[in-house]
């Protein structure tokens, strides 16, 4: 694994050992600050299944399955992983919409056998990426629930209370490294997992972020949203598309910048006869598995080629040179 381009040229959080660590040992991570919901009731299935893009109602007891939270119109309210237990079930998001997803699953309970709680402080949800299972307290195995929350295969422990779980972390740490919320955001972008805030908002439609791929079930019944998405999978497209760009010759990349077409370089900047705007970059890092910069961001559908401009407001006349790249970029 090379690492030449990272001090030289790149502004980062994440080391060359700390990434190299990860990839040999995995890692463990505390999802504190996800929030929490838990649903309880007889009709808790049923109702769930009416709301999130992913069949519930087929979930097997324990398991944890992304979905989308969607408006009626098709637009993103939230991703997130759904854990069945024997007597709940569990809703977790980013921390970023602790303020709008929890009266949005409870605006549709009225005449449903249903309770929601809000157990973000309460419930502790602790994954663990990449690890080999000797490394893991026995304790802990029979309870581990296989999920995939950064595009690598893991495992989520839910302890029986947030309380509990500082003995059990005295126990795991010292065999299981801890990562860091920028060497997660690094992994997830290198596996070209879309995020809220980033990739993903209000906005957002799931076909737009290829969540179609993980987050959907297209034969389940009905719920809020599906008539929208269901027409976009019979029409074959949208017009964005999340796509993996890699700079070309090692420059750095950055959030936000937009993008433009190659062949219209010389119109970047020019008032009268202006470039295109083809796209956005969402998410940028230095992967130290290509060695490069490599970002996640949006691009038109009828964008040509595949060679583009990422161009930072601030230094229009220093556009960097990036190319598409397949996602993942790394398997």
């Amino acid at each position: 694994m090379s690492v030449g381009f990272a001090s030289a040229i790149f502004p980062m959080s994440v080391s060359a050992e700390e990434y190299r660590a990860f990839r040999e040992r995995g890692g463990v991570v505390d999802l504190a600050s996800r929030v929490k919901l838990l649903f309880k009731g007889d009709d808790r299935i049923r109702y769930l299944n009416g709301q999130l893009t992913a069949n519930i109602a087929a979930a097997k007891c324990p398991s944890v399955t992304p979905a989308c939270v969607t408006t009626a119109k098709g637009k993103m309210c939230a991703d997130v992983f759904v854990s069945i237990g024997p007597s709940g079930v569990l809703v977790d998001a980013d921390a970023a919409v602790a303020d709008t997803l929890p009266a949005r699953m409870e605006r549709y309970i009225i005449a449903d056998d249903v309770t929601m709680e809000d157990v973000t402080e309460s419930i502790a949800i602790v994954h663990f990426l990449g690890v080999k299972m000797d490394d893991v307290p026995e304790e802990i195995h029979a309870t581990l629930v296989p999920s995939n929350r950064f595009g690598i295969a893991g495992h989520d422990w839910f302890p029986p209370f947030r309380k509990d779980l500082a003995a059990a972390w005295e126990k795991i740490t010292p065999r299981v490294p801890v990562l860091s919320d920028a060497l997660l955001d690094l992994v997830r972008i290198e596996h070209g997992i879309p995020r809220w805030g980033r990739e993903l908002d209000e906005t957002t439609l799931p076909h737009e972020a290829a969540l179609e791929r993980t987050h959907i079930d297209f034969h389940k019944g009905c719920y809020i949203g599906q008539e929208v998405i269901s027409r976009l999978r019979s029409v074959g497209h949208v017009n964005r598309e999340l796509r993996g760009f890699v700079s070309t010759d090692g420059a750095p990349l950055t959030e936000g910048v937009r993008i433009f077409s190659a062949a219209d370089s010389e119109r970047i900047g020019d008032a009268a006869n202006p470039a295109r705007e083809v796209g956005r970059i969402t998410s940028a890092a230095f992967s130290f598995a290509l060695d490069r910069p490599i970002a996640l961001g949006y691009l038109r559908r009828d964008a040509a080629g595949a060679e583009f401009l990422a161009v930072a407001p601030e230094v229009p006349d220093a556009p960097v040179k990036i190319t598409l790249h397949p996602l993942p970029f790394v398997p």
